[in-house]
C-alpha cells in the first residue's frame, strides 16, 4: 500500500519535524496549524534543518545535499482544516491536552475518508482516549514520533485494543516509506519509551534539588557510564520541561501511582517559563536557540 498524501496536524517543533522527514521521501504534505505564524515558521526552521541533518546523516544518491527547496515544495500550509479531505493518511500532533485532541479527532472524523488512519503522535495519552470519539476506532493507532524526528531512526507505534492489524500494517508502512524502523506496543499512558523516561527525568531533577549532585555531573555520569548520548536533564531541555510536566501528570492519574508525581523543582521551573531549549533556557543555556527562535519571530533567518 503507498501513502502518497500526508496530513500533519500542528506545526510545532514534532510537527514540522514529521513534515520535514515524510517530505524528505517523497510524501506530499499537509501541514495544518491554527496560527499562520506557526506554520511561516515551520518553512523557516524545516529549511534552515534540511542541510544540518543532512550533514549528520547524508542520504544514499544525494551526494550534492538535500535541496531545501524541493523539499519546501512537498509541503502545502494551511490553517483550513477542510484541507485534510485530501489525506490519505494522518499525524496528529497538537498540545499534549485530551479535551483539545479528543474535538480535533470529532472533526477529523468528519473530513477525511472512511478508510483513513489517524496516527496520534502523544508524549502519555493513551491512544484509546482519542479513538472513542471517532466512528473508526479501528483505524487509529499511536505513532510515538521522538525529537528531532528527522534523525530517530525507530518509532514507537501504539496498539490500542480497538486498533485493527490492518491499521497496524498501515502505519509499518509508512514508517518504512519514511527510512524507518518500528516497534509495536500496547496502549497503556506513556507506553514504553516515556513511561520510563519521565520517571528518570524526575528522579534525575529530585537528585538537583537535594543538592546531592550538580546538574552537570548528573548528565555526565549518564552520559560516560551508560554511554546515552544524552543525560536525563539535557533530554527533558530536548523535550520541553512543560511537555515533561504534563507527562508526568497524566502517568500519576492514569496509572493511579504517586510515584509520577512532577518534582517542586520542575514545576517551579515551567512557572517561570524555563522550559529548555525552546526558550533558550532550562537545565542547560541554549543562547543558539533562543536566538533562531527570535530570528523565526521576526522572520529572519539565522
Amino acid at each position: 500500500m503507498a501513502i502518497k498524501i500526508v496530513g500533519v496536524v500542528g506545526a510545532g517543533t514534532i510537527g514540522r519535524g514529521v513534515a520535514q522527514a515524510l517530505a524528505e521521501t517523497g510524501h506530499r504534505v499537509l501541514l495544518v496549524d491554527v496560527a499562520q505564524s506557526q506554520l511561516q515558521g515551520a518553512v523557516r526552521s524545516i529549511a534552515r534543518s534540511v542541510h544540518v541533518f543532512h550533514a549528520l546523516r547524508p542520504r544514499s544518491g544525494e551526494p550534492g545535499g538535500v535541496a531545501a527547496a524541493d523539499i519546501i515544495d512537498r509541503i502545502e500550509c494551511s490553517t483550513d482544516i477542510a484541507l485534510l479531505g485530501r489525506a490519505d493518511f494522518v499525524v496528529e500532533n497538537v498540545t499534549e491536552n485530551r479535551a483539545v485532541k479528543q474535538q480535533l479527532y470529532r472533526r477529523l472524523d468528519e473530513i477525511c475518508r472512511p478508510e483513513v488512519v489517524f496516527a496520534v503522535n502523544t508524549s502519555a495519552i493513551p491512544i484509546a482516549h482519542n479513538a472513542s470519539v471517532t466512528r473508526r476506532a479501528e483505524r487509529v493507532v499511536g505513532m510515538h514520533f521522538m525529537n528531532p524526528v528527522p534523525l530517530m531512526p525507530v518509532v514507537e507505534v501504539v496498539r490500542s485494543a480497538a486498533t485493527a492489524a490492518e491499521t497496524i500494517a498501515a502505519a509499518r508502512t509508512l514508517v518504512s516509506q519514511m527510512g524507518k524502523d518500528c516497534v509495536v506496543v500496547a496502549d497503556s499512558a506513556g507506553f514504553v519509551t516515556n513511561r520510563v523516561m519521565m520517571l528518570t527525568v524526575n528522579e534525575a531533577i529530585e537528585l538537583v534539588q537535594e543538592g546531592v549532585a550538580s546538574i552537570e555531573d548528573v548528565d555526565r555520569l549518564f552520559r560516560t557510564c551508560f554511554g546515552h548520548k544524552m543525560g536525563p536533564l539535557e533530554t527533558a531541555d530536548l523535550i520541553g520541561l512543560d511537555t515533561v510536566l504534563f507527562s508526568l501528570e497524566v502517568l500519576r492519574d492514569e496509572l493511579g501511582n504517586a510515584k509520577f508525581e512532577p518534582c517542586r523543582l520542575l514545576r517551579w521551573m515551567v512557572d517561570n517559563g524555563q522550559l529548555g531549549r525552546k526558550t533558550g533556557s532550562g537545565f542547560h543555556h541554549y543562547q543558539q536557540a533562543a536566538r533562531a527562535q527570535a530570528g523565526a519571530a521576526s522572520g529572519r533567518i539565522e
